[in-house]
This record gives C-alpha cells, sequence and structure tokens, in this order.
C-alpha cells in the first residue's frame, strides 16, 4: 500500500529512502563481488528519490543535494584521505619486515593470536580504528602468512572498534561527542562493555585461527629492519594522532569545517615520498574500498531518522544493532541533540555494534581491502557469531557493574 506524506511516501508504513536503503543492504549481503556496483547503484536510488520526491532538509531539488553534500564533504574527504593514506602506511609498514620479526615476541599457538587483538585494542585508543585495523591486518598477514579465518578478521575489526570506543580520539563517534560537549571521562566506562567482550570473543577468534592457521614465529635468516620506512610509520601515525589532539582543543567545533586529519597524513606521506617510494599501486584497490564507504555513508545520512526513541538502556542497546548496517555518525548526532544518555553506554553501543556486520564500520571495509574473503555477510555472521555475542555480553557488564546513568 503506498501512500503521499509531508516530505516522502510511505509503502506499507515504511519510508520509501528506507527500502531503498535495505535493499542496498541487502544487495551488498548478496552480491559479496560486486559491492561497490551495489552501494553506488542504492547512492543513485536513493539520491533521485530525495531529489524528485521526498526533498532534502536543506531544500528540495538538486540544490537541497548539493548543500546536503557540502554538509557532509568533510567527513567524506577525511574518511577517503584516511583509507587512502593508510593503505600507504600498510605497505610502509609491511615493506619495513617488521611484522615479520614481531612474531618472535608472540607467544605461540592461540594465546599468541589473542594478543594480537589486545594489541589492536590497545592502539585504537590512541589512533582511529581505521589505522589499528590495518596495523592488525598487515602485522596478521605476515605471522598467518596471508591465510585468516573469517571469525578471526571480524574479530580484528572488533577488537579496533572496541578499542576506540572509550576513547574521545580513538573513534569519530566519541570525538562528536567530546566536540559536543561531552566530557572524556563520561565516555571512559565504555571500555568496561568493551574489555569484557574483547576477552569473549578473543578467546574464541584465537583458537579458530590457531586451528586454521597456526601462528608462525620463525624469523627469516638475514632479515633486515629498515628503519627509514618505520620512521615513515611513526610519521604518519604521530601526524594523525597530534592533529586529531590539537584540532580538537584549539579549534573546536571549527575542526570539522576541514579535514585536517586526512590532510596532515598525506602531508608527511608527500614529504617522505624521496626518502622511501610509497608503492603507489596499491591506491586503485584502496580508492574502489573507499568509494564503497562513501557510498554507503552518504546514503545513510540521507535517510529520514529525525528522532530516536526515548533514551533509556534498551533503546541504546539496540542501537549497537542498527549500527551494524547504519551509520553510527548521523545516529550519534541525534543522540547527542536528543540527550538524556549514559554516554559511555552510548559510546559502547554504536562504537563496537557496527563489528557485527563487515560494512557495519569503517575499520571492517578498510580490513576487507587487504582481505576481500571478509566481504561476505554469511561467513561473517557465522564465524564471527562470538562478536554478536561478545556485544551482549559487554552491554550486560555495564548495566551489572555500572547501571545506567543518564
Amino acid at each position: 500500500m503506498v501512500a503521499a506524506i509531508q516530505g516522502g511516501m510511505l509503502v506499507c508504513g515504511v519510508r520509501v529512502e528506507f527500502i531503498l536503503f535495505a535493499l542496498t543492504l541487502l544487495g551488498v549481503a548478496l552480491l559479496h563481488r560486486r559491492t561497490l556496483e551495489v552501494a553506488v547503484a542504492g547512492l543513485v536510488a536513493v539520491t533521485l528519490h530525495k531529489v524528485f520526491v521526498a526533498g532534502f532538509p536543506h531544500g528540495p531539488g538538486w540544490s537541497g543535494c548539493l548543500a546536503h553534500v557540502q554538509g557532509e564533504g568533510v567527513m567524506l574527504l577525511n574518511i577517503l584521505g584516511l583509507l587512502l593514506g593508510f593503505a600507504l602506511l600498510a605497505h610502509h609498514f609491511s615493506a619495513s619486515h617488521l611484522p615479520a620479526w614481531l612474531p618472535h615476541l608472540l607467544p605461540a599457538g592461540a594465546p599468541g593470536c589473542f594478543l594480537l587483538l589486545v594489541l589492536v585494542f590497545a592502539l585504537s585508543a590512541i589512533l582511529d580504528n581505521i589505522a589499528a585495523a590495518l596495523i592488525g591486518g598487515t602485522i596478521a598477514a605476515s605471522v598467518f602468512k596471508g591465510r585468516l579465518h573469517t571469525g578471526y578478521l571480524a574479530a580484528l575489526v572488533a577488537a579496533s572498534n572496541a578499542g576506540g570506543a572509550g576513547s574521545v580520539v580513538g573513534d569519530t563517534t566519541t570525538t562528536m561527542l567530546w566536540l559536543g560537549g561531552v566530557s572524556p571521562l563520561s565516555v571512559l566506562h565504555a571500555y568496561v562493555g568493551a574489555g569484557v567482550a574483547l576477552v569473549f570473543f578473543g578467546f574464541f577468534a584465537a583458537r579458530q585461527q590457531q586451528a586454521f592457521h597456526p601462528l608462525t614465529r620463525d624469523v627469516p635468516a638475514g632479515l633486515r629492519i629498515d628503519g627509514a620506512r618505520l620512521a615513515i610509520v611513526g610519521l604518519i601515525l604521530g601526524a594523525a594522532l597530534v592533529t586529531n589532539l590539537s584540532a580538537n582543543l584549539w579549534l573546536g567545533a571549527q575542526a570539522g569545517r576541514f579535514p585536517w586529519i586526512a590532510g596532515a597524513i598525506w602531508l608527511v606521506i608527500l614529504l617522505t615520498a624521496r626518502w622511501r617510494r610509497p608503492h603507489w599501486a596499491a591506491l586503485p584497490a584502496a580508492f574502489r574500498g573507499a568509494i564503497f564507504l562513501l557510498a554507503l555513508v552518504l546514503a545513510a545520512s540521507m535517510m529520514p531518522v529525525e528522532t530516536l526513541p526515548a533514551a533509556s538502556w534498551r533503546s541504546t542497546l539496540g542501537l549497537g544493532f542498527v549500527s551494524a548496517v547504519f551509520d553510527n555518525i548521523p545516529l550519534t548526532a541525534l543522540a547527542l541533540k536528543q540527550g538524556g544518555y549514559d554516554w559511555g553506554f552510548l559510546a559502547y553501543a554504536v562504537g563496537f555494534g557496527g563489528s557485527m556486520v563487515w560494512f557495519g564500520s569503517s575499520a571492517g571495509v578498510a580490513l576487507a581491502t587487504l582481505y576481500p574473503q571478509a566481504r561476505s555477510v554469511g561467513a561473517w555472521l557465522r564465524d564471527g557469531w562470538h562478536v554478536a555475542v561478545a556485544y551482549l555480553l559487554g552491554y550486560g557488564a555495564l548495566l551489572a557493574l555500572l547501571g545506567w546513568q543518564p
């Protein structure tokens, strides 16, 4: 049954935008070899509907569309710059030969697999979760000879998202809360849930990986570490961290008017290119992955989510599942405007919830550029079942130990 309402159309009581977006996500899930084409087609369909039928909050027609894209532009440029920049960073790190030497420091067996997840978790607390996931994926490629179980890939993404959940510099959503006036201490207790989740999914994922392809601790004879490439990696990561902190501290809300982090990363890449040549050949594959993510993020930003359910621990729990398929940035913006949340609960839910599906977070999409086998929703849900269970256990730990304190 089709009905016209102010600002759009309903089909069986559901806005057409939601139906188009759901069909796009279904296409991504079923046609994982054509994810880019499906995402772009979905974006085109949603855009045309908004232009000719529903309109935008900024106004009707193409002018409203342009204003909307401009409003999302800085975020999109930051994501694009990060994904492309960290693809080059991952090659610098791999070509330094440090990943081949690191297994010497990891314990043998499943404990070594688990410790790598802990390392990704810790890195994500101070770096962007995309960087942590790509660094973890690069190390894993060496210690597991490129053979990763899908459950362990899901765990790498989950570790990067969980590690950023309680840090205002570790995830875009927590940075948004900080810029919106939420104290960094008010999201810190998200680590209670994130820590419980890490122990649970890490235990099962480590056993999966060890059974699939055991960790290799042998260091190749004659291995020499390329200190110059490691220095470049350090400069890139340092630029990202310092820029993120300084832009937020000094510019406040004005920080969102320019892609400072991506700009700083690319400045270092270009300045050091004569020292060690970046692997430019990695950019085409990274660009395809970035366009896929940007198409989904932009389509999600056009959804008419003007309101959220009343803030409670139950509705916040549900937001975690929604963020697995829906961009968590507009969800966070709406929650910030609505108020009444326990910000640690919200940070955990929208930050970690996206780990349950491979395209539910930018870290998952970034890692899928290194491991195309991750682009199967069925395999991700089947082999990464422990991530969804860990989300519930971590949320339960927050409720039991701290309680909902809006």
